[in-house]
């Protein structure tokens, strides 16, 4: 198949997702306003809550089964590398811009979780069913590219709850601690006290000065007090670091779905008892997967109304957003060509053009929909608006290049 041909049918899929996106920036604008920001909030509790969930359980147990988790188990892998190669970018960029604290959390996000769920499941479907696909019947690879791109979807969303959610949790959490500081002399109340401010520079004691003369600690009780005030202040900080993270969060819905999921499409009698002609509860699964219809056009809208917010411009700086662009649309994708083709040289993963297509992609695609979600819970919707406007622009050329060029290499 040309080139031509094969830029054709990848850029079909993206288009969808544009136009569904500008309806949703349409309905946001002020003139317009039914799509505007409490509405934006409540819609995107719905999805995080609701549809969500729904889409994720419903799409694993029809098309997950235990023969396919082990022919899948390199997927895991792949988006875990996506996660740490982008976060190793990621901090580069923040000590190359200098970028403030409370933002730190939204650039390793960016730079990390790219949208694994709703994108590849509107693109791969749409792929297969574009005349002259590349991967074969349009049933059969639907029904494939369903099943790779649900376990993406699920894998992701693990990966989105249990680490970008917490380190923005974090960098925001520690921002309104600072905010919080009135510039006064920290009390402390005792040793083993550990509402005492954790410093760097804790292990030394500070000389304490009265009047014009200076007491110094004698050396027989330096040492002594020196290991009791260390070993206190690490017990200190371990329960303080683990109070930023909120463990809950770790079992976000989508993630219980996950858990759903997985467990409902691997156990075979369950599975018979929910999906079929014949199923008991098949009104059960019916119901979910009319919620999990949904999901995808209000998450796409959500995105639309949010991308509005980037048109009036933050404090965010523009060598941020360059370098998250250089990270997700040419960093990450040369690298995800080199670390495929490799597992696949060394017979990791089988021999499927579908399936290798879909790992590759999972290096191309833009920054996860639901960082937009933890930001409105967190603060920086404006900075996150500002990078998502520029990145999902920049997507609609950059992963139709990437997904052409993917196809000419599995095919």
């Amino acid at each position: 198949m040309g080139f031509f041909q094969l830029f054709i049918v990848a850029s079909m899929p993206v288009l969808k997702v544009l136009l569904v996106t500008a309806v949703g920036a349409f309905l946001a604008i002020d003139y317009i306003n039914i799509l505007g920001d409490e509405a934006r909030r409540h819609l995107n509790n719905i999805v995080f809550y609701v549809f969500n969930p729904a889409l994720v359980s419903t799409n694993l147990y029809q098309t997950i089964t235990l023969e396919s988790v082990l022919l899948l188990w390199f997927m895991p892998i792949n988006i875990f590398l996506t996660f740490i190669i982008g976060s190793a970018f990621g901090w580069i960029i923040i000590q190359i811009t200098d970028v403030p604290f409370q933002m730190r959390g939204l650039i390793l996000g960016s730079c990390a979780a790219g949208n694994l769920g709703n994108m590849l499941l509107v693109t791969i479907p749409a792929t297969c069913k574009e005349k002259g696909s590349p991967f074969g019947a349009p049933d059969v690879c639907s029904k494939y590219g369903l099943a790779y791109s649900s376990l993406s979807m699920a894998i992701g969303a693990i990966f989105l709850w249990s680490y970008v959610y917490n380190i923005v949790q974090l960098s925001s959490r520690q921002v309104k601690e600072k905010s919080s500081f009135n510039g006064n002399v920290p009390k402390f109340e005792s040793i083993g006290d550990c509402k005492e401010p954790i410093q760097e520079d804790s292990v030394n004691v500070p000389d304490i000065e009265v009047s014009s003369g200076t007491i110094i600690l004698k050396p027989e009780f330096e040492h002594e007090l020196l290991s009791a005030e260390s070993s206190t202040r690490k017990v200190c900080a371990i329960l303080k670091i683990q109070s930023f993270i909120n463990f809950k969060k770790l079992f976000a819905p989508s993630t219980i779905a996950v858990i759903v999921g997985f467990f409902i499409g691997v156990v075979s009698p369950i599975r018979k008892i929910l999906i079929g002609e014949n199923a008991p509860l098949r009104v059960v699964h019916d119901s979910v997967s009319l919620l999990s219809d949904g999901a995808i056009p209000s998450l796409t809208l959500i995105m639309g109304g949010n991308l509005t917010k980037g048109l009036r411009g933050s404090s965010i700086k523009t060598s941020v957003i360059v370098g998250i662009i250089i990270v997700r649309y040419l960093l990450l994708p040369l690298i995800g060509v080199a670390i495929v083709k490799g597992a696949i040289h060394a017979g990791l993963v089988h021999a499927d053009p579908l399936y290798q297509f879909v790992l590759l992609v999972q290096y191309a695609v833009p920054p996860a929909m639901n960082i937009g979600t933890i930001t409105q819970l967190f603060g920086g919707e404006s900075e996150c608006s500002v990078i998502f406007l520029w990145a999902y622009a920049f997507a609609s050329v950059s992963l139709t290049l990437w997904s052409t060029f993917f196809m000419w290499l599995v095919s």
